[in-house]
C-alpha cells in the first residue's frame, strides 16, 4: 500500500476511534461518584488511556 494512502487511512481511523472513545467516556461519566478524587482518577485515566490503542495503528501507518 502506498505510504500516503496508508497515512490517510490511519488518520481517518484515529478520528473515528477518538469520536467513539470520547462518546464512551462522556457516556460513562455520570456513573462516576461525585467525589473529587474519583473524578480526578476517572478523567485522568481516560485522558491518557486513548493513546494505548492508537499506537499499533500509528506504527502500521509509518511502516514502509
Amino acid at each position: 500500500m502506498n505510504p500516503r494512502l496508508r497515512r490517510g487511512v490511519a488518520a481517518l481511523g484515529v478520528l473515528a476511534f477518538l469520536a467513539l472513545y470520547i462518546w464512551g467516556v462522556v457516556s460513562l461519566a455520570p456513573f462516576v461518584p461525585e467525589i473529587w478524587w474519583a473524578q480526578l482518577l476517572y478523567f485522568g485515566v481516560a485522558g491518557v488511556a486513548w493513546g494505548v490503542p492508537i499506537l499499533p495503528l500509528l506504527t502500521w501507518a509509518e511502516k514502509g
